[in-house]
């Protein structure tokens, strides 16, 4: 049986019918405090769909970029300092030894639009268990996905708690 053809529109269909199995709220740092957000994570036959939708991102002249580096790390607090916000969150989370950009955490880039992000991949690096507790991270600038060991994706600006869906 063709794969392809027989996932068309099932995937799209979790999102829109179905409560996701865990979901972490993103909040910004003290820098950062307009960035708020949800991400979700929901069970498929074929893998880990992750959906984001996130306000306040910087946008506008002088704030660079609007690609932001997007990971799970291995900490399970967004606890930090002042000059180290989200310092708890520890390194990206990967179940093997691997370097970057193989890391089970390690996911494509929030795009912004105007300091708003709407974001869908679907993953077979993790399982919703593999994450619970765990934390997502939203980065200052892009990943260059080469860089060791976190492909400079600059700052922490934004971070979560997975949390399971009760």
């Amino acid at each position: 049986m063709n794969r392809n053809r027989t996932n068309r529109g099932v995937l799209s269909s979790i999102i829109r019918d179905r409560s996701p199995s865990a979901y972490a709220q993103i909040n910004g740092s003290e820098e950062y405090r307009d960035i708020n957000g949800t991400v979700n994570f929901y069970v498929t036959p074929i893998g880990v769909i992750v959906s984001a939708e996130v306000n306040g991102l910087p946008h506008g002249a002088g704030s660079g970029s609007q690609i932001f580096g997007f990971h799970i790390h291995e900490g399970f607090s967004c606890m930090g300092s002042e000059n180290e916000p989200f310092s708890h969150a520890g390194g990206h989370y990967s179940k093997v030894s691997a370097g970057h950009p193989f890391h089970s955490g390690d996911l494509p880039p929030l795009f912004g639009n105007d300091g708003y992000a709407w974001y869908a991949v679907l993953t077979d690096r993790f399982s919703i268990e593999d994450i619970i507790g765990r934390t997502v991270i939203i980065h200052a600038d892009p990943d260059d996905f080469t860089s060791q060991p976190s492909g400079k994706s600059g700052k922490r600006i934004a971070c979560g708690v997975i949390l399971a869906k009760t």
